[in-house]
């Protein structure tokens, strides 16, 4: 099966999404960090994407910013979405993780998990806030392209009759 971004590979995100994620002057380039702190910054991602739930918790506790982002724009929550940890996405959100912050090729949390089938992630994501409509491709087209109608169904969208999710 193609990846998401095989599928999806386009441009970097929309102004939507670098509004989102503005740079700060205080943000501290990775190249000037120390290797101990890049090291855990990939174990704090691996957590992530294996659903590490119980071990990644007590780094949020310990106020770990919940909308850490790796080098390709994803979030620890995209992250967690796309391989189909709910549990893990849903401590996330607990802990003030937002369900709409792009990645760098403006795709969402919800849309990947759309895409990756895991309608378990789905619920929580849409639970937790997230945009449907946020996002190239946004939720409702992914779930109109991999004919995903549960999801449809759990976005109250009518496949039939709402037409204003056209890409532009």
């Amino acid at each position: 099966m193609p990846s998401f971004d095989q599928v999806y590979g386009q441009p970097a995100a929309s102004a939507a999404s670098a509004a989102q994620n503005p740079p700060t002057s205080n943000t501290p380039d990775a190249s000037s960090l120390p290797p101990e702190a890049l090291d855990l910054a990939a174990r704090l991602f691996d957590l992530a994407r294996t659903g590490a739930t119980i071990t990644l918790q007590p780094y949020l506790i310990a106020k770990l910013p919940p909308n850490l982002t790796n080098s390709s724009g994803d979030t620890l929550l995209m992250l967690a979405s796309y391989h189909g940890h709910a549990e893990t996405a849903q401590m996330l959100l607990d802990s003030g993780a937002d369900a709409n912050v792009l990645n760098g090729r403006g795709q969402s949390p919800i849309a990947g998990a759309i895409f990756k089938g895991y309608d378990d992630v789905v619920k929580v994501l849409f639970e937790g806030g997230a945009d449907i409509r946020l996002g190239r491709p946004n939720a409702v087209e992914c779930a109109r392209m991999f004919k995903r109608e549960g999801c449809l169904k759990v976005f109250g969208v009518d496949d039939g009759r709402e037409r204003d999710f056209s890409i532009s």
